[in-house]
C-alpha cells in the first residue's frame, strides 16, 4: 500500500491486520533506512498496511546518561525522508503540547505515550494538528479510562484515533496483559492496536536499564490477534543487543516476516 492508501485504510477501519513497526529510537539515517526498507518489502509481499515507527526523542529515560536522540529536527527529517522514499506513513511520540505541531510537520501519526494519556493539553494539541493520534493506554489504567482520552481528541475535532494496549503494571518490575482490554476498547469504535514489545518490558530494574522478555513476543502477538486486535505495534532492530533504546524487548528484524505470516494465518481463521 502507498502512504495515502494506508491512511485511508486506517480511516475506514478495514479488516486486515496492520502494523506500526520500526526501531525504538531513530539512531541515524542508515539504520532507519535499513529497517524501513526491509519492513516495506515484507509488508508489500504480505499485503500488510505498514506505518513506520521511530521516536525522534526519548523523554522518559531512567538514567541521565541514557540515549535520548540525535537531535529533534535531524531525527524528524529522517522520518520524513523514510516516508517519502518508501511511500509509508510514519509515527513518532510527542511528550508536551509544544511538540505536537513540530512533529506534525514531518510525520503522519502522533503517538501519546502511556504515562501521558491523561494529559489534556497534549491530547488537544495533537488533535488540532489534524494528524492521526495513537493513544497508548496507561500502565496503571483500565480500558474504560481510555474512553475519556479518546473523547478529548474527538471533541477537539479529530476522529482519526487509534487506541493501543500495552499491558498493566504487575508489582514493581513486570507487566501483564489483560486481553479483555482489547475487546472493551474496540467497543469505542476505533482501531485497537496491541503493543507487543512494550508489554514485555521489565521496567524499574536496579541497573536503571529496562529489561524484557522478547521470547514471549510470539505468544502475546498470537493471543492479541486471536481476540481481535486490529493492528500490532512492534519495535524491531537488526541487532537488538546493539540498539540504543529498549533493545531488551525488541524483535530481531530477521524474525519479522515469519511472525507476520503466522499472525496473518490466525487473523484469517478469526475472520471466518
Amino acid at each position: 500500500m502507498t502512504k495515502s492508501e494506508t491512511l485511508a485504510y486506517l480511516k475506514s477501519g478495514g479488516d486486515s491486520l496492520f502494523v506500526l513497526a520500526g526501531p525504538c529510537a531513530i539512531e541515524g539515517a542508515g539504520m532507519a533506512d535499513e529497517i524501513a526498507g526491509e519492513l516495506k518489502s515484507i509488508c508489500s509481499r504480505l499485503g500488510v498496511p505498514l506505518v513506520f515507527k521511530g521516536s525522534y526523542r526519548k523523554a522518559n529515560r531512567s538514567r541521565l546518561d541514557s540515549f535520548t536522540g540525535i537531535g529533534d529536527e535531524k531525527a524528524l527529517q529522517i522520518l520524513a525522508d523514510i516516508g517519502d522514499k518508501y511511500d509509508v506513513p510514519t509515527v513518532t511520540d510527542i511528550h508536551e503540547a509544544g511538540e505536537a505541531q513540530l512533529a506534525a510537520d514531518y510525520v503522519d501519526v502522533l503517538q501519546i505515550p502511556a504515562f501521558l494519556f491523561r494529559q489534556t493539553a497534549l491530547l488537544i494539541a495533537a488533535a488540532r494538528t489534524g494528524k492521526f493520534v495513537n493513544i497508548k493506554k496507561g500502565q496503571f489504567a483500565s480500558a474504560g479510562a481510555m474512553k475519556f482520552a479518546l473523547d478529548k481528541v474527538v471533541e477537539s475535532g479529530n476522529s482519526n484515533v487509534l487506541l493501543t494496549e500495552r499491558g498493566n503494571m504487575f508489582g514493581y518490575g513486570d507487566l501483564i496483559v489483560d486481553f479483555r482490554n482489547i475487546t472493551e476498547m474496540k467497543d469505542f469504535g476505533h482501531p485497537v492496536v496491541m503493543d507487543i514489545t512494550h508489554s514485555l518490558q521489565q521496567p524499574n530494574t536496579s541497573s536503571g536499564v529496562t529489561g524484557g522478555k522478547p521470547e514471549l513476543i510470539r505468544t502475546i502477538a498470537k493471543a492479541a490477534v486471536a481476540v481481535g486486535a486490529d493492528g500490532l505495534f512492534i519495535e524491531t532492530h537488526p541487532n537488538p543487543s546493539e540498539a540504543k533504546s529498549d533493545g531488551a524487548n525488541m524483535l530481531p528484524l530477521d524474525q519479522f516476516e515469519s511472525l507476520m505470516k503466522n499472525l496473518i494465518a490466525i487473523r484469517n481463521v478469526v475472520k471466518e
